[in-house]
């Protein structure tokens, strides 16, 4: 499935779905799922209730890695509740802008009976000053099925004029 987003900030994430190959079931019991929820995920009070802070989770620093392209903190998160849009792991966190780099955890609560284990590998690259999806890769135990793997890529971002501007500004 290959699907165009739109994003408006602080709410708003638009999909156009550009094209679909493979099984119906898995596009429309699957896929088209995986649409519907990031579209409740993006509502007012699940945004709240899902923020990465110390409202939803407890965090533990557990080290803090040098390397000559990043230097991050790396974190364990806990979700205070058990919720389908929160997850347990670890996270990165960028020393400089404070930011997320890359997440792997699973979710706090199975969002499923048909799987029994999910683990998220979420990855982040910067495009101008805004941190935003690369890569996300999860992979999930089903129960009568074997094994999925998910596998999401996340490019060709183009950031509104009025974002260039204000980076323009910033640069000069």
């Amino acid at each position: 499935m290959i699907v165009t987003v739109v994003y408006r900030a602080p709410s708003t994430k638009e999909f156009t779905v550009v094209s679909e190959t493979g099984s119906k079931l898995l596009i429309s019991r699957v896929l088209h799922k995986l649409l519907e929820s990031e579209e409740e995920a993006m509502n007012v009070k699940n945004r709240q209730e899902t923020a990465l802070d110390w409202r939803n989770y407890d965090f533990t620093l557990i080290k803090f890695e040098r390397s000559p392209e990043r230097s991050c903190y790396v974190l364990a998160v806990r979700p205070k509740v058990a919720n389908k849009f929160l997850y347990r792991g670890t996270i990165w966190v960028d020393a400089t802008d404070f930011a997320v780099s890359r997440i792997d955890a699973e979710p706090a609560k199975n969002p499923s009976f048909w799987t029994k284990k999910s683990q998220i590998l979420q990855t982040y690259i910067k495009v101008g000053h805004f941190w935003l999806p690369d890569n996300n890769h999860t992979t999930t135990a089903v129960r009568l099925g074997g094994k999925a793997v998910l596998n999401i890529d996340y490019n060709d971002y183009e950031l509104s004029p009025h974002l260039r501007a204000a980076e323009d500004l910033d640069a000069r």
